[in-house]
């Protein structure tokens, strides 16, 4: 087999010729396949001779299945010896094709791309160095006081944003109720933005005892189709206004509700964690950093089908998360008013960055001459089994089961790769 490569960006054209010899050895695979596939009075499966096989399923079938057989060969064959990886599936532009003859195929190819590396060592990005200020503790010790506060009615009270109404409310569309619109007793917390917008805004200034009608419109992207961009009126009547009342904050209500004795000492707690928190996601903003400025200085375009590709597979994961929680991707959709194009173009931008990210990890893993040993391996799945509370031996199972050891060598690789970047950083 003769097989020449022009390519241009990430778009490979193959020529490939095979002589006749071959082209007959594919021609006979194809015969025997189709003849263990079909039953032929008089004669064993697999045994029909060619000629009786040719009047029962015609030339035409046992050429079609030849030309695939050696086609697919072929280009797996190219892939494997030119070193390709190809992206897309191939595309025939033009092919000759006949019994003892040599075959001619032109394909087109999408090929995964060599990005030209930039500088990856020696970067320099700022490092923030994070400092918790006595107004951020003081707000994490309000959430506490918060969270204890009691809701107590308010008779004389105008509602204001962050109480809470107690209203009953029935909807209209074109003067006819719908389903959902109507409730009683219904707890809103006015300023929530829980409900249609505008309706709340249209209870500020009322008190128990009032009625109103609420104007509003649906947006065009609500979840319930039939009511998207549809004008509503709800007849609402407020039972009573709520509001927080919220606790002193002593040392005796720290000791009960919290495992502290003394505000000064949740204080110090509370600031000792986000001491903590806020260094740790300064180190990973900095390393995040440092890794998308090698991304940044490297030269190559990623073709769409990857972009695609990627975008799919983060709403396969989307779609296994919700059902990890008794939920479903349909019903997520209509929740957020999203289509499967409009859910798919909210992946995009990070699909792109993830796909540059693994391609340059990749080349620099390849410039570097890394390599991942047994050793990386046995780390890599002691580390799954301790976060999942498993064995090592069932971790490896499942991952083996859903061939998913070659993207844990993978992303062992990458981690590699990134730690040459950020090792080699400016210091």
């Amino acid at each position: 087999m003769n097989v020449s490569v022009e390519r241009v960006g990430n778009e490979a054209t193959l020529k490939i010729n095979l002589p006749a010899g071959e082209v007959n050895k594919g021609f006979a695979k194809a015969v025997q396949k189709i003849a263990s596939q079909v039953n032929i009075p008089g004669f064993r499966k697999g045994k029909a001779p060619r000629r009786i096989l040719e009047l029962q399923v015609g030339k035409e079938a046992i050429k079609q299945e030849a030309f695939e057989i050696l086609a697919n060969d072929c280009f797996r064959k190219a892939m494997a010896d030119e070193k390709l990886i190809p992206v897309s599936d191939p595309t025939l532009k033009e092919s000759k094709f006949e019994e003892n003859q040599d075959m001619e195929l032109v394909l087109s190819i999408m090929l995964r791309p060599e990005p030209k590396l930039g500088e990856y060592k020696g970067l320099s990005v700022e490092r923030k160095e994070p400092e918790i200020t006595e107004e951020q503790v003081n707000e994490a010790v309000e959430e506490l006081r918060k969270r204890g506060a009691k809701m107590v009615v308010a008779p004389e009270a105008v509602i204001m944003k962050g109480d809470f109404a107690i209203i009953d409310f029935a909807g209209t569309v074109d003067g006819e109720p719908f389903s959902g619109g109507e409730g009683k007793g219904y707890p809103l917390e006015v300023g929530s933005g829980s409900f249609i917008p505008g309706f709340e805004d249209q209870l500020l200034g009322l008190k128990a005892g009032d009625s109103t009608d609420v104007d509003v419109t649906f947006p065009e992207e609500y979840f319930v189709k039939e009511l998207a961009g549809k004008k509503a009126v709800f007849k609402v009547n407020v039972q009573d206004v709520k509001r927080k009342e919220l606790p002193e904050l002593t040392d005796e209500f720290v000791s009960a509700n919290s495992d502290f004795k003394t505000l000064e000492e949740l204080k110090a707690s509370y600031r000792e964690r986000m001491q903590k928190q806020a260094e740790e996601q300064a180190k990973a903003d900095y390393e995040k950093g440092l890794i998308q400025a090698a991304v940044a200085n490297a030269e190559f375009e990623v073709p769409e089908i990857m972009v695609e590709d990627r975008v799919s597979q983060m709403v396969d994961e989307l779609k296994m998360n919700l059902e990890s929680r008794k939920m479903n991707l349909e019903t997520y959709m209509q929740y957020t008013g999203m289509d499967m194009e409009k859910l798919r173009d909210t992946y995009k931008e990070t699909a792109l960055v993830n796909v540059k990210t693994d391609l340059v990890l990749d080349a620099i893993a390849k410039a570097e001459n890394i390599q991942v040993g047994m050793e990386d391996v046995d780390a890599e799945l002691a580390g799954i089994a301790g976060q999942n509370n498993a064995s090592v031996e069932d971790v490896k199972k499942i991952i083996s089961t859903n061939g998913n050891m070659g993207l844990l060598l993978a992303n062992i690789l990458r981690r590699k790769a990134a730690g040459v970047v950020l090792d080699g950083a400016a210091k």
